[in-house]
């Protein structure tokens, strides 16, 4: 998602999680690594995926936002480290939305009992990578 502010566009991201709690005594020492990562998320049941993409920017950033176009799909497989081991094929699909309302914030996963941290990043610090 992107939104004009101040002469500049800027991006909503997301931490994916860090815990509320102090990190564990072995994590002292080592600089956490922050990773920036584009709100996404799987397909509820009979969701399209531009409905369930902008869902997940509602739940993982706090703001609403409108489809501009769809960019493109990034498909691939991998095999499950956990569990049963499956090898998994994956489509994602990405689109360009633009800012309505709302304000970005920390978003609570009550399941996971984590926070995402959602900020505006100036699109032209983004990473290209």
């Amino acid at each position: 998602m992107v939104r004009r502010m101040a002469g500049s566009w800027w991006i909503a991201v997301i931490e994916p999680y860090h815990r509320e709690a102090p990190p564990a005594k072995s994590m002292t020492n080592r600089a956490r690594k922050v990773t920036l990562c584009l709100p996404k998320g799987a397909l509820d049941p009979g969701e399209k995926p531009a409905e369930a993409a902008l869902r997940e920017v509602y739940e993982e950033t706090g703001v609403t936002a409108k489809v501009v176009a769809k960019l493109a799909d990034s498909k691939y497989a991998y095999v499950r480290n956990w569990g049963d081991g499956a090898r998994v094929f994956k489509i994602v699909s990405f689109y360009l939305m633009s800012y309505q309302s709302g304000r970005i914030d920390d978003v609570a996963d009550s399941m996971r009992h984590e926070v995402r941290k959602a900020l505006w990043l100036p699109l032209d610090e983004a990473p290209r990578n």
